[in-house]
């Protein structure tokens, strides 16, 4: 997968996901489809991480000086603490729109 693009990648996994959606498979093509899903998902995690952690955000400290910050979404810094201090209710659904925790 080396040669494989972020983009790519996700195209592939929509494409797999569509074509389990849409059934008719063998169990064999259905459990093929399934793990090639699953090893795509784990790229783009991978690649989402590592562009994550290349993410800066640039701030003018007091004296005028442009520095870098790692960028953190809201909340990430308490559960990066401590996990067991996390106030996050596991049963909500992130596709819930009141329950979006994204900066925009």
């Amino acid at each position: 997968m080396a040669d494989l693009s972020f983009e790519k990648a996700l195209a592939d996994l929509e494409n797999i996901v569509s074509k389990l959606e849409e059934g008719g498979l063998s169990l064999n093509e259905s459990l093929s489809l399934f793990e090639k899903g699953v090893k795509r998902a784990k790229f783009l995690r991978v690649e989402l991480d590592k562009a994550e952690k290349k993410t800066e955000i640039l701030l003018k400290d007091e004296s005028g000086e442009v520095k870098a910050e790692p960028f953190v979404l809201t909340g990430e810094e308490e559960s990066a603490e401590d996990p067991k201090d996390s106030t996050e209710d596991k049963d909500e659904s992130p596709e819930d729109p009141e329950n979006n925790d994204l900066p925009f």
